[in-house]
């Protein structure tokens, strides 16, 4: 492990921090707990005042750089994200100057709360259709300007402000108790690196497990070759967590980690759980958030079962215009949702002999007629959602019975991009 830190130092960041927020809870989680036979302790750092860790690196940054006699500069970032949110906090708190680059395609409500939580302390420019191009602007601004660029993950004041999440759990967990394992999700790898230096000799190196989207295996990719990869493309949908090279530093302090110990996860896996914590518990989680929880689902009892478990709840900041495309995928995962090209005859009563087909849990969600393929014949596109995934193994039987023509495009990524 190359540690770049004491611990000493990360105790005396989060004793700093404390005069801007108090400890993050650390939550024994009832309904998950007996869901896999475990002791299920959730770190919630949605609960941050910016609803996520990165508040943290952050403030540490921040910390040393005045510390250092940079109170008379002014701190740059560029970020659409929580790190924005985070360093615009900060500037406030310290009530130094902050300019923070976004891209021009950010939604505004990300803008509108980036300025809200730095208020007047904090300039906005908006550059660049993508987050390359607006960083490319934000480091030429720092080159004309001599400000200092506040990096979202790979410095070494950064991951010591993450690692003050592992004094605090450590502080937080009954006495005694060290976690049987420790669920942690990554993006950059500034939290990783930093709870894992900070565990080292704490919590066994094999208890570790890292979590990653599967569109997004930064880590993973890097460990299987043993140097860093960069990604040729990511899937954003994990927004938090879609990096496609992780921190130099922060592999250096990773790299002697097992590629066996990074889970990847589909994207639709985390929806199931963002949706079941919004439902069962009331917790609002962003999709990097819920990745530490959703990998408990693909680990299951047998292998959680008798556990005291510690799962790094990253974030919170979730768009609810996002909620239906959550909910969507949420349902293809869990099998309960497909969509299906039907070849109908153009006569009176296919619909009705269609309709017939159908169980009394199955409902039509998308009906939309595509084109004629043949004079007799139509192409419909239609959604299906049911309550049981073995009921598409019924219907799927009357669609053979009828002699209908199908096509389930549900998995089919290209198919289902362009006409769902």
């Amino acid at each position: 492990m190359t540690r770049t830190f004491a611990t000493r130092d990360v105790d005396n960041a989060a004793e700093a921090m404390r005069a801007v927020f108090p400890a993050t809870p650390l939550q024994l989680n009832e309904h998950l707990s007996g869901l896999y036979g475990a002791k299920v302790w959730l770190k919630r750092e949605d609960l941050s005042p910016v609803r996520s860790y990165k508040i943290r690196g952050a403030f540490n940054f921040f910390r040393k750089a005045i510390a250092a006699g940079g109170s008379d500069h002014t701190f740059v970032c560029a970020s659409a994200g929580n790190h924005a949110q985070g360093f615009a906090f900060v500037c406030r708190h310290f009530q130094v100057p902050g300019v923070v680059f976004m891209p021009v395609t950010t939604p505004q409500q990300k803008i509108d709360k980036t300025r809200m939580f730095g208020g007047e302390f904090i300039t906005i420019r908006l550059f660049g259709d993508f987050f390359d191009q607006c960083y490319k602007a934000a480091q030429d601004h720092v080159a004309e300007t001599g400000a200092i660029m506040v990096p979202p993950f790979d410095h070494p004041d950064i991951v010591e402000g993450q690692a003050t999440v592992a004094a605090e759990i450590m502080e937080q967990l009954p006495d005694g108790t060290v976690p049987d394992l420790m669920i942690l999700p990554v993006g950059g790898g500034g939290l990783s690196a930093g709870i894992t230096g900070y565990l080292d000799g704490v919590v066994k190196r094999e208890d570790f497990l890292f979590v990653e989207p599967a569109g997004a295996p930064s880590l993973k990719k890097s460990l299987e070759a043993g140097e860093i990869v960069t990604l040729p493309k990511v899937d954003n949908f994990v927004d938090g967590a879609a990096v496609a090279r992780i921190g130099d530093l922060n592999f250096s302090m990773l790299k002697g980690f097992s590629d066996g110990q990074v889970m990847l996860l589909p994207e639709n896996a985390i929806c199931v759980t963002m949706t079941s914590m919004l439902n069962v518990e009331g917790v609002v989680l962003e999709p990097a958030g819920a990745m530490s929880i959703a990998a408990l689902a693909q680990l299951g009892p047998e292998k959680l079962a008798g556990k005291t478990v510690v799962a790094v709840v990253s974030g919170g900041n979730f768009d609810f215009e996002r909620l239906p495309d959550v909910k969507e995928r949420a349902m293809r995962y869990a099998g309960v949702k497909k969509y299906f090209i039907l070849r109908l005859a153009q006569r009176p009563g296919a619909l009705r002999d269609f309709l017939n087909l159908l169980g009394p849990e199955d409902d039509i969600s998308r009906f939309e007629y595509l084109k004629k393929s043949a004079r007799n014949f139509g192409s419909i596109l239609i959604g299906i959602e049911t309550v049981k995934p073995e009921n598409f193994d019924r219907l799927k039987a009357n669609f053979d019975a009828a002699g209908m023509g199908y096509e389930d495009i549900t998995d089919n990524e290209i198919l289902a991009n362009l006409i769902i």
